[in-house]
């Protein structure tokens, strides 16, 4: 007998192979459904998905016979693997000198015919073959010859597969653990900021309240009120920035949801000084989503609408359009409006369209918090005119469906 060498590269071979994550994993139906279709195509008793690992063969797939590994030095297949870029074929293993006497020919099995198709990785490692063994002489036709190439390649699919599904579980993994670290220092800085933000207030509010006479009209007063003004923009900002960090990375759960019932729920929640006319009776029905992220949504603009609002009251209309994929909504009201030059630039972050001193403490992160939202429920918002041409904005988003 003969045992195969061992190939030049073999210590990177036995690397990328240990990347695949597929020794001693549990059988797959993929797997054995290859091995009985070669088997069947070849008219052999035995076909084999075979890893050569570094002291032993062992089987992902074995049709024919109920060994899971055996040795390296008696395998057939370690042979095959040093020449990669073909078909490894033993016609009778008896008039071979490298395996006549081999425990595998002489005993169970009785591996007599052997022919090997080689499972090359991306990078041209070979890992192991595609074989296809009888206890008789044999000789393939070309026609099972091609096939068995062909299903080797599909093997190969099946392994870069998971190894791909393999790098996406740790980036995923990864992902997550980076995300819960973000939302872990985004609550440990708010709270660090608002602490002494909270402070100075404090200190304000006293100011105001116990030396008012010393301030009362005059220009120190002026300043005070700003100050007080500025501390209520940094405060409602890092609160945004905080909520900002949570709906870019939280896990989305998707659940059935009455769209008027949790509209409805937002208006009183918000509305405390009923400036706001919504009639929702055409929205009561029911559609499968996101309900944190559509409530997120929708709160986002009521709020906008109530707080930049000109008029007595802030009339708001909310119109749905159902497609095979995707779910449509077109959200109007009769404010101020945003003229057409800010469209693309309402959505950036930080960038604020009203004063520019930030008295209507307006910190330019809601409207960003909405387009990130709807990103990540593979949709799309955007502005437009009202089709009615009256004054206010009008929102289109689009939010995908989910079975």
């Amino acid at each position: 007998m003969k045992s195969a060498e061992i190939p030049q590269n073999e210590e990177e071979r036995l690397k990328v192979l240990n990347g695949y994550s597929i020794l001693d994993t549990l059988p797959e139906d993929e797997y054995d459904a290859i091995t009985k279709i070669a088997s069947a195509i070849c008219n052999t008793q035995i076909a084999l998905v075979s890893i050569i690992d570094k002291n032993r063969q062992w089987f992902k797939s074995a049709h024919g016979v109920n060994a899971t590994e055996t040795p390296r030095d008696v395998s057939f297949c370690a042979h095959s693997i040093l020449n990669p870029n073909e078909l490894f074929i033993i016609n009778d293993a008896t008039k071979d000198e490298r395996f006549f006497d081999n425990p595998l020919t002489i005993n169970e099995p009785n591996v007599i015919f052997y022919a090997g198709a080689p499972l090359n990785s991306s990078e041209g490692f070979p890992l192991g073959t595609l074989c296809v063994i009888d206890n008789k002489p044999k000789v393939l036709t070309e026609n099972q010859k091609e096939s068995l190439l062909l299903l080797s390649k599909q093997v190969v699919v099946l392994l870069e597969l998971r190894k791909k599904n393999k790098e996406l579980e740790a980036s995923n993994k990864k992902v997550k653990e980076l995300n819960m670290q973000l939302n872990d220092f985004a609550f440990r800085l708010t709270h660090d900021l608002k602490s002494p933000i909270n402070g100075i207030n404090f200190l304000l509010n006293v100011l105001k309240e116990d030396h008012s006479a010393l301030f009362k009209n005059t220009e120190a007063e002026e300043h005070l009120n700003l100050i007080s003004n500025r501390i209520v923009y940094v405060d409602n900002l890092i609160s945004e920035i905080l909520k900002y960090s949570k709906v870019t990375s939280e896990n989305i759960i998707y659940e059935d949801l009455n769209v008027k019932e949790l509209l409805d729920q937002i208006i009183d929640t918000i509305d405390f000084q009923n400036k706001i006319f919504f009639d929702t009776s055409n929205l009561d029905f029911s559609i499968f989503t996101s309900k944190i992220g559509l409530l997120q949504i929708f709160q986002n603009l009521i709020s906008n609408s109530r707080k930049f609002c000109d008029e007595e009251k802030s009339i708001i209309t909310v119109s749905f359009k159902e497609e095979a994929d995707k779910y449509f909504f077109t959200y109007q009201d009769n404010g101020p409006g945003i003229e057409e030059k800010y469209w693309e630039k309402a959505f950036t972050l930080f960038e604020t369209l009203g004063a520019s001193d930030g008295s209507n403490n307006n910190t330019g992160i809601g409207l960003a918090t909405i387009k990130a939202i709807i990103k990540r429920l593979d949709g799309k918002i955007y502005l437009q005119q009202r089709p009615d041409h009256k004054k206010g904005v009008s929102f289109c988003f689009y939010i995908a469906k989910r079975k």
